[in-house]
């Protein structure tokens, strides 16, 4: 099942503070909801493991986030894939883009992924409330951690 997401969030924080916090493992461990593991891997990326719950489908999910198209401080592009065993996967990439804009950082986000197994016979309307529930509380613990 193919999804898409998109979005923005203004961040009270200079373009510059916003693209290393984008880049540091300890800041979006603690930003990613159900992260349990994140590590950068000499590859410009991530390797991780989260817990997810998206309806009555539960999952520990592994997985590779890879960066490229790297442009700092403007966006960089994220692909990556995720193992959650009879759950499912996910795989997928997102544009993300930082302009300056009223004193802060306007962060804009493009997502497009693909989900199989059980996850993607939940349905579209519930995968992608999930998702954007997701997408909401990680901006949100970011928007914190840019401030803090």
């Amino acid at each position: 099942m193919a999804m898409t997401m998109n979005g923005e969030v203004q961040l009270a924080a200079p373009r510059e503070a916003v693209w290393a916090k984008l880049n540091d493992p300890e800041v979006l461990k603690v930003c990613i909801p159900g992260c349990e593991e994140l590590e950068k891997t000499e590859d410009n990326g991530f390797r991780a493991v989260a817990k997810m719950k998206v309806g009555p489908v539960s999952a520990r999910f592994k997985g590779r986030v890879t960066l490229s198209d790297l442009d700092p401080p403007n966006g960089y592009k994220i692909s990556g894939e995720g193992e959650g065993g009879v759950a499912g996967f996910a795989k997928g990439g997102a544009s993300v883009a930082l302009a300056e804009k009223d004193g802060g950082t306007l962060l804009t986000y493009d997502v497009e992924a693909q989900i199989g197994g059980k996850l993607a016979q939940l349905g579209q309307r519930l995968i992608n409330g999930s998702a954007k529930k997701l997408a909401d509380e990680f901006f949100a613990n970011f928007a914190k951690a840019v401030q803090g």
